[in-house]
């Protein structure tokens, strides 16, 4: 059976549950073939054991006997609804939607109202608190495309420094970190990450991805992650600071800090890492005498100025 009649079949099917019975005039105006043709699938349905059979006469047409179903998807209850609730938030895509629509078709009856249910159940709001949502990405769509089929782009690129460059890469995977997306890809200079939004175009070539043995997304990513942290925090402080502060450090500094156990004056002692010794130094200035930096000896040098600067403009 080609492929292209087995798609048939798979709709007519799903129109036959949707529906309960249809003619073959129906199902040809809904499949966009020959009445002839619609009636060779719904034969075709029969011959293959789905239990449907043919009505005569006004009033007639086809339907599954005793209204039988058949799932066609293969999901459990559980792995249905799991896949609406994490597909079908309001904010999805058409393309999602629509997927989501002839899905449901395909589940169980007993399965649909609850899978309907979680598609519903979840509002995704991209934007942050004070800030607008981001704008979409211009070449996202064609980047996954050749992710997915496995084709090199030439990509014109601006880098962080406002650089801009041309190179053919070979697309590897994408991630998405909070609402930043990037591309991992080879180049002729090794693997590199690129962030989506300084993509200015990229064409596909049509050349096959030339993808590295064993070569793993997520160990990727995690590796990059490694690196990239470490850069962009390559400065280590130690400092003492009251228990009530602590909540406020994570908030500032996120998972580099680390504190230890309280100390004899209640006190805890605390390691965290930063962009430099400047910045931290206003970081922690506003926290006041609650904080109080062991080391470096330079982020206690610019505190003491920021302090005294604080004075002489306030006093």
């Amino acid at each position: 059976m080609s492929p292209m009649r087995a798609d048939r079949l798979v709709a007519a099917l799903l129109f036959l549950q949707s529906r309960g019975r249809v003619t073959a005039a129906e199902l040809a105006r809904e499949l966009e073939v020959s009445e002839r043709t619609a009636r060779r699938d719904l034969e075709g349905l029969g011959m293959a054991g789905v239990p449907v059979y043919s009505q005569p006469g006004r009033g007639g047409g086809w339907e599954l006997i005793g209204g039988a179903r058949t799932d066609l998807s293969g999901l459990s209850a559980d792995e249905a609804r799991a896949l609406f609730l994490i597909a079908g938030p309001a904010t999805a895509t058409p393309e999602v939607r629509a997927a989501l629509r002839k899905l449901v078709r395909a589940l169980p009856a007993t399965f649909r109202e609850q899978a309907e249910a979680a598609a519903g159940a979840v509002v995704r709001d991209a934007a942050g608190w004070d800030q607008a949502e981001p704008t979409p990405l211009e070449h996202l769509e064609v980047l996954q495309r050749a992710v997915i089929e496995g084709v090199q782009v030439e990509l014109d690129y601006r880098g962080r420094d406002g650089r801009a460059s041309s190179r053919t890469v070979h697309p590897l995977g994408l991630v998405v970190k909070n609402t930043t997306w990037y591309l991992i890809g080879g180049t002729d200079d090794g693997q590199r990450t690129f962030r989506v939004s300084r993509v200015r175009a990229a064409t596909p070539t049509g050349r096959p991805v030339v993808r590295p043995e064993n070569f793993d997304l997520a160990a990727a990513w995690s590796s990059i992650v490694t690196t990239v942290d470490a850069q962009r925090a390559p400065v280590t402080v130690r400092l003492r600071a009251d228990p009530a502060v602590l909540d406020v450090l994570r908030y500032i500094f996120g998972n580099r800090v680390h504190a230890g156990q309280p100390q004899g004056d209640g006190r805890v002692d605390v390691e965290l890492r930063a962009h430099s010794e400047l910045m931290v130094a206003r970081q922690l200035a506003g926290l006041a005498d609650a904080v109080e930096v062991l080391e470096p000896d330079v982020v206690r040098r610019h505190l003491v100025d920021i302090g005294r600067r604080l004075v002489q403009r306030h006093a």
